[in-house]
């Protein structure tokens, strides 16, 4: 059995991306790999193997989302695994980031995925099968930082979809999976991966220790190994029957759990209230 698959990873540049690329490629996989700027991409890669397809891609651009899954099912004949993984960290708190901070927030972690998935359908359904792992974050599951509303409302976001998604798509033969990483050990928490408020508000006084705890102390200490995760990814998309959530990173399980815990006691206070509402 071959199980050698082609794969489609967005923002591949940097960070979890190109760690994912450069194991598939030495394990034997074909990669479609996509980035903004191809030649940073290559570069960062340096394969000129066959069996690696770089991309200039522009995520919230259809028509350019559309030419290159035509471009890789062209090339590699299929498309096995989708992995959205593009996107960046947006700080500041709800009243300090504008209107167009937190809208290209969205566009690119959310409306950015939501195209290569509507573009990417048609060939896995035709195909009648394939996965589409979209790489969230435990802020997707706990909003619970000062100063990270927005970019956790994005991961949310890809939580909800990856949820009607796998619903969607089971029927065609099609799995999805979202992933919340924890803290990795990448250039997440540098320039280019992490953008700031262009206005600061004085008052926040939490979000700015947040702020600027993830700048200099979290950055470069992150518990989490980008070479394992990589390797959690292959053994996820290898699965017959993958999870619809997978945590990444022990730092990630723990604050999955306490949220979990939180929740389900918050949700119990309040049953008598809760449910005081029907006819």
């Amino acid at each position: 059995m071959n199980t050698q698959k082609v794969w489609f990873v967005t923002g591949a540049s940097k960070g979890l991306g190109l760690t994912l690329v450069k194991r598939l490629l030495n394990e034997g996989h074909s990669v479609a790999a996509t980035s903004r700027n191809v030649s940073e991409l290559k570069s960062a890669v340096d394969s000129e193997s066959a069996s690696f397809l770089p991309l200039e891609m522009d995520l919230i651009n259809e028509a350019s989302v559309s030419e290159s899954i035509k471009k890789t099912a062209d090339h590699f004949g299929k498309i096995d695994i989708i992995v959205n993984n593009a996107g960046y960290g947006q700080l500041g708190t709800l009243e300090e980031l504008t209107d167009e901070e937190s809208r290209k927030n969205f566009d690119t972690n959310v409306f950015g995925s939501l195209n290569v998935i509507r573009k990417a359908m048609p060939y896995l359904r035709e195909q009648k099968n394939g996965h589409i792992i979209n790489i969230a974050s435990i802020g997707g599951l706990s909003g619970d930082f000062p100063g990270w509303g927005i970019y956790c409302a994005t991961k949310f976001a890809v939580v909800g979809f990856t949820e009607s998604l796998a619903a969607e798509a089971k029927e065609f033969g099609i799995n999805a999976t979202v992933i919340y990483p924890g803290y990795f050990r990448t250039d997440f928490l540098t320039g280019g991966s992490l953008r700031t408020p262009e206005s600061e508000i004085e008052a926040y006084q939490t979000a700015r220790e947040v702020q600027a705890a993830h700048e200099k102390e979290i950055n470069g200490n992150q518990p989490g190994d980008p070479e394992k995760a990589a390797a959690a990814m292959i053994e996820l998309a290898a699965m017959e029957n993958p999870p619809v959530h997978l945590v990444l990173g022990s730092d990630a399980f723990q604050m999955a759990n306490s949220k979990l815990s939180s929740l389900q006691a918050e949700i119990s206070d309040f049953k008598t209230l809760s449910i005081s509402t029907d006819y």
